[in-house]
């Protein structure tokens, strides 16, 4: 018997320019992987989306860069599944393939064989956050163990960038802002020319969101680049919000 844990619902996304099948439970596709593939820039061809879960932001970017070729890595095998369901209903079967493994195992001797090491141009992030820890009993201890758990696998993470891109590579990555901290160290071995961008819910909220990318073996300041507000006072799209989630524009 189908339960609401396996069911599957197939949804257009981007204005209809991608469509994703995904569980109907759990975690579902959001505006996080869209403004990831939106921030990052179209003159790059070789990509890997780290953490892809459905395909989400690989695809999504394929959708707006007709000449890139992406790797989506996925350590569940059920979403990475998908992935690749979801790459060939959307006509992108000749231009993706799906690796199932740890992130953090990749262009490694003991790792899989792709993506190899120093063959990409482009590395797509977006890492869990550990929210539920932040909501159990002894509330300091579990926001202290998710903040360890966000540091340490931001590091694995961005090692593992660093070791998929070749010179000059970029990675483009979104998370919360009170990981800015943690982001800029981890950035700083090995990566510069850091460009974050906020995302506001509304024009008078705090961000909700940072997309950050830097630049492999580049040491240029940081610079913070003009935000994004997703919606007006009265709730609905900004402008620019829809074009970039609805039209496909690209962000930053």
């Amino acid at each position: 018997m189908a339960t609401e844990a396996n069911l599957l619902s197939t949804d257009s996304v981007l204005g209809g320019r991608l469509t994703l099948r995904q569980m109907v439970s759990g975690h579902r596709v959001g505006h996080d992987a869209l403004l990831l593939a939106a921030f990052a820039p179209a003159d790059r061809r070789v990509v890997v989306d780290f953490g892809t879960g459905v395909g989400s932001a690989g695809l999504a970017f394929l959708a707006r860069v007709p000449d890139a070729r992406a790797t989506l890595v996925e350590i569940d095998p059920a979403l990475a599944a998908l992935a690749g369901e979801n790459a060939a209903l959307n006509g992108f079967g000749a231009r993706a393939r799906v690796v199932t493994g740890d992130v953090a195992s990749l262009a490694r001797p003991s790792g899989p064989p792709v993506p190899e090491l120093g063959a990409a141009d482009l590395v797509l992030a977006n890492p869990p956050f550990n929210a539920d820890a932040r909501h159990r009993t002894s509330p300091d201890a579990a926001r202290a163990r998710a903040h360890m758990a966000d540091a340490a696998l931001l590091a694995d993470w961005t090692r593992a960038a660093d070791r998929c891109l070749g010179a000059k590579g970029m990675i483009c990555l979104i998370h919360r802002p009170e990981a800015l901290g943690d982001i800029l160290a981890v950035l700083s071995r090995g990566f510069g020319a850091v460009e974050i961008l906020p995302v506001y819910p509304r024009a008078d909220r705090p961000a909700v969101r940072l997309l950050v990318r830097a630049v492999k073996g580049r040491r240029t300041p940081p610079s913070i680049l003009p935000g994004l507000v997703l919606s007006e006072a009265d709730g609905t799209p900004t402008p620019q919000a829809e074009a970039v989630l609805r039209d496909g524009a690209a962000l930053g």
